[in-house]
């Protein structure tokens, strides 16, 4: 077997060079290494990719490479994260079956529908700021891209039950990035339940009581039968399996909880980016209000969504800081030859999202912010690949960059912020993410006059 350069850092050394420095780690490791590496876990070689030729050559083997779903094994990715049936936990045919369902809150008409439902939360929540104070940008965002979620996926908007789930999800999502959680995914001796006492414990106790939350909304709405909701829960629990079997209570309740987390989470942080980012550049700022005046009052969600430049601008916040760095893994079924190398089975493979969005020769300038380039030029699915490519793809990728678009031009048209920093926003690295580390402070100055 010949296998790509393999980096010669220790696994924990690199962990920590993530942690700190993220995007400067993954800058050197390319400079040194190029398109495609091997990082050695035991004896299992662990390859990543950011070539856009390679990367097509791998995604479009359906033969020798095959999808990858999380091992129940991994610590840090425990079936209690994402339910045991959960999506990134089906593999063929159950897979291939479940993603449509799930999908199908995300696109066409119901994503149409929620255009207003986006606006006018984002208007309630950014109306909450008071003029002159200031605020963190990623926790403002949260409280929006979370109840957008609740709502697409299990259709609550207000009232006990909502606030109860938008409570656990938060609690959840805080812990989680809490150091001492952090200790025990790293260190497995500290994964003790001693209840509320410890921090595997807690952690415990909130996903057994948002699965628990999900399971008796399953049961409930199975009773009401109300085939005139459109949410995610609805269409699952009318749906059948592969067989012609409905799906069980357990079954639509793992396949509830992912989406909820990975509709608000990757989607708070890339928020947080534009909000920066459109703040940090004057220039993009008044091109942005001049776009989004020329519409007039009161626009309609969809013609907001089909502005060039907010595309633009939507697109290079995604291309500069995507959300996940890297894509889920395939797994080599077969001896395969990759961009010239040989890979035995067992072999992981992933796409380096970030790197392959930092090459000079499809991205010329890549440290700049430039929403230009996407208007002169058109990416492949190879080049530009925020949500990751292939059948494991981020079901609600096209929603996300639709929601990003409706937040965006809501603050954006009737309100002033401005940074408190003007250094550049240092970045952090969790769970395979880039997020803003001051979270992005920002101050409000008031109601935009136009």
């Amino acid at each position: 077997m010949t296998l790509p350069p393999v980096l010669k850092t220790p696994l924990l050394l690199l962990g920590q060079q993530l942690a700190a420095n993220p995007l400067g780690c993954l800058d050197n490791i390319y400079k040194r290494y190029g398109d495609i590496i091997t990082i050695m876990s035991g004896s299992t070689p662990i390859v990543y990719v950011c070539n856009p030729l390679g990367i097509k050559q791998y995604l479009t083997n359906t033969k020798e490479i095959t999808i990858f779903g999380h091992p129940s094994g991994d610590p840090t990715i425990t079936v209690g994260h994402i339910g045991e049936k959960g999506i990134l936990h089906t593999n063929g045919l159950v897979h291939k079956h479940r993603r449509p369902l799930l999908m199908k809150a995300y696109h066409g008409e119901r994503m149409k529908a929620s255009g207003k439902r986006i606006c006018e939360v984002t208007e309630k929540i950014i109306s909450q700021q008071a003029s002159g104070k200031t605020f963190i940008a990623h926790e403002m965002l949260s409280q929006i891209t979370l109840q957008v979620a609740i709502e697409v996926v299990i259709g609550l908007r207000e009232g006990q039950r909502y606030e109860k789930i938008k409570h656990l999800y938060r609690s959840c999502i805080k812990h989680e990035k809490s150091p001492l959680f952090d200790l025990t995914t790293k260190l497995p001796f500290t994964q003790l339940d001693l209840g509320g006492l410890s921090p595997w414990g807690y952690h415990k106790y909130l996903l057994k009581e948002i699965f628990q939350f999900l399971y008796n909304e399953v049961q409930e709405r199975r009773k009401q039968a109300d085939f005139s909701r459109t949410d995610m829960l609805s269409d699952l629990i009318f749906a059948c399996d592969e067989t012609g079997k409905p799906l069980s209570d357990e079954e639509v309740r793992d396949l509830l909880f992912f989406p909820i987390l990975g509709s608000k989470d990757g989607a708070t942080h890339s928020l947080t980016w534009l909000l920066y980012w459109v703040h940090h550049l004057r220039d993009v700022r008044e091109r942005l209000l001049e776009e989004l005046d020329s519409l007039g009052e009161n626009p309609d969600p969809m013609s907001i969504v089909a502005l060039p430049y907010l595309n633009a601008v939507c697109n290079e916040v995604l291309r500069i800081y995507p959300s996940p760095m890297f894509t889920v893994a395939r797994i080599v079924e077969s001896p395969v030859e990759i961009m010239g190398y040989e890979l035995i089975p067992g072999t992981q493979l992933f796409t380096n999202i970030y790197s392959t969005h930092q090459r000079e020769d499809v991205y010329p300038e890549p440290k700049q912010f430039k929403p230009e380039r996407f208007l002169e030029k058109k990416f492949s699915a190879y080049e530009f690949i925020p949500f990751g490519g292939g059948a494991r793809s981020c079901i609600a990728g096209s929603f996300s960059i639709f929601q990003m678009k409706l937040v965006l031009a809501t603050i954006l048209s009737s309100y002033k912020l401005a940074l408190v920093n003007k250094q550049p926003e240092p970045q952090g690295y969790y769970d395979g993410q880039c997020y803003a580390k001051s979270g992005v402070k920002m101050v409000m100055h008031g109601q935009r006059k136009h």
